[in-house]
């Protein structure tokens, strides 16, 4: 990923919090049949390795699920993104030297992935991922609430991946290179946008 110093983010607990926000990831391969991704659901547990592992599950038909021991991946979490137009920039009415953007914030983790074909351990993931879902609704569903024999069948036709994290970056372009003036007159253009909330945030820093 290109990464002028200026959008580098590398506070840890900045890009778990985005990874837990957007949990769902895209994960990049490379094997005989070239670049391959898919779009899965992974929970972060950032107490395991140095900068945390992820856990989730894929169909048993899909290719990732036959990936050797220890295969390369890249994971990409992506947050909230917005299109900037050049109106919101207080420069605009002075010298009109100006040009759209994308604002956007993302994080890639890099690691080892490894396939994980064990009923218990699939039961206690599709379980908590669930729960963490499910817990902000009024009546929250359980994998408890399925006929035991039915949940069975599902967990039948899918196979555990685990991936320890060893190389973790993150890029916030959120306006950072537009000078005090712009910044101020985007955030107060973008309203309550979480993108205006986000370059708010960058200043602080």
């Amino acid at each position: 990923m290109y990464l002028p110093r200026h959008f580098e983010v590398s506070d840890p607990a900045r890009l778990h919090a985005l990874m837990r926000a957007h949990p769902l990831a895209t994960l990049v391969t490379h094997g005989d049949d070239g670049l391959d991704a898919n779009h899965v659901p992974l929970q972060l547990d950032a107490s395991a390795g140095p900068h945390g592992t992820l856990r989730g599950h894929v169909a048993r038909g899909n290719p990732l699920a036959r990936r050797a021991v220890d295969s390369e991946i890249l994971v990409i979490f992506q947050g909230h993104e917005r299109y900037i137009s050049p109106s919101g920039y207080a420069t605009k009415a002075g010298h009109g030297k100006v040009v759209p953007t994308w604002n956007y914030c993302a994080v890639h983790a890099a690691g080892r992935l490894r396939t994980i074909d064990d009923p218990g351990w699939l039961l206690a993931q599709v379980s908590a991922l669930t729960a963490e879902h499910e817990a902000g609704l009024a009546r929250p569903w359980a994998v408890a609430d399925a006929p035991a024999d039915y949940i069975d069948r599902m967990l039948a036709g899918i196979i555990g991946i685990e991936i320890l994290i060893d190389r973790l970056i993150g890029k916030w372009k959120v306006s950072q290179n537009q000078p005090p003036a712009n910044q101020a007159s985007l955030i107060a253009a973008l309203g309550d946008d979480p993108m205006a909330a986000l370059i708010r945030e960058q200043q602080q820093q």
